[in-house]
């Protein structure tokens, strides 16, 4: 089929909830997204933001209230069966055949979209190896572990080649070396010319993946771009991390009367994040570091969990719900 330049665009959506008893929930409230094609996008919000309706109706499980919603240039209320066969989904529920091997999982689906059954072993042999699971694929799904049996689910959609895949929590329950090979088949993926479009809660995730953000909150927009657009909107803002030899109770209390963006301690080590034009709570900080035993003292540029946890604080501004939002 021939592709259109944006793979997925969401205009005015709205998705309101109706229970029989209690009021109308409204979880998107004129939401406007485009994903362009090619791109791996990040999806970023809270538990109840609206990140798992908005999957859902993208995936067409799930109709809108209203607005317009089109995936690869197709209605998804019109032509919701064209549009599930030319994506790819991996929803936080699993998904796998647990009384069969990992590599009958592998082929049923391949059998599934129709892949020809002289290409299917070629195509498993380089998925096993790619996601580490050459040594478990005679093995049951079910005498897998939990990281494993994800590992499995994310693994059957590399088995067909689909120019729109979406990847809900992908990561989940994987140790630190699989979790990289995931990773790595992924940015392969969109290399290929394919559509990624995930939602993570691991932040670290995102900003080593993603080329476009977006982060929702209570079915708003409040910000969308690349990550260094996403970054400039906590002006200048600066990570620095402390590691003193003793971490006493009267430091801490000290520590936690100053105006940080973000603080965190572990065990002796602290980490905050300041405004760079916040030149008092700078010195402050070396005051303090050169009156105590500091093992450790680090300034570094500002994360995406810190612009997270800064645009997240508080609600919206009723008159401009979308911040850091690019054309």
């Amino acid at each position: 089929m021939s592709l259109p330049e944006n793979a997925i665009e969401v205009h005015d959506l709205v998705k309101v909830y109706r229970p029989r008893s209690g009021a109308p929930v409204t979880a998107l409230d004129g939401l406007n997204v485009n994903v362009r094609r090619g791109e791996i996008f990040g999806l970023l919000g809270r538990n109840g933001a609206g990140k798992t309706t908005l999957l859902r109706i993208l995936t067409t499980l799930m109709p809108p209230t209203s607005g317009s919603v089109t995936v690869l240039g197709r209605d998804i209320e019109r032509e919701g069966l064209e549009i599930r066969r030319n994506m790819c989904v991996v929803l936080q529920e699993n998904a796998v055949e647990l009384f069969l091997s990992v590599e009958d999982n592998l082929s049923t689906y391949a059998r599934f979209h129709a892949i020809p059954p002289d290409q299917i072993r070629g195509r498993a042999d380089r998925v096993t190896e790619r996601f580490g699971l050459s040594e478990y694929r005679r093995q049951k799904v079910i005498d897998l572990s939990g990281g494993l049996k994800r590992r499995v689910q994310v693994a059957k959609v590399f088995m067909v080649e689909k120019p729109l895949v979406f990847l809900d929590e992908p990561t989940t329950g994987m140790d630190p070396i699989n979790k990289r090979a995931t990773l790595d088949a992924i940015r392969e993926q969109a290399l290929a010319g394919g559509t990624i479009f995930l939602t993570t809660h691991i932040l670290e995730e995102a900003e080593e993946l993603c080329d476009t953000i977006a982060i929702v909150d209570k079915g708003k927009l409040l910000a969308l771009g690349d990550l260094p657009t996403i970054k400039s909107l906590i002006p200048s803002a600066l990570d620095i991390s402390i590691t003193f030899e003793l971490l006493t109770d009267e430091i801490l209390a000290d520590l936690r009367r100053l105006p940080f963006l973000t603080f965190s301690r572990k065990r002796n080590t602290i980490d905050a994040c300041i405004r760079s034009d916040d030149l008092s709570l700078f010195q402050t900080l070396a005051r303090l570091a050169q009156s105590q035993r500091v093992l450790h003292f680090e300034v570094r540029s500002a994360t995406l969990e810190d612009v997270f946890l800064e645009l997240l604080s508080g609600p919206p501004s009723p008159d401009r719900p979308d911040r850091g939002r690019i054309s």
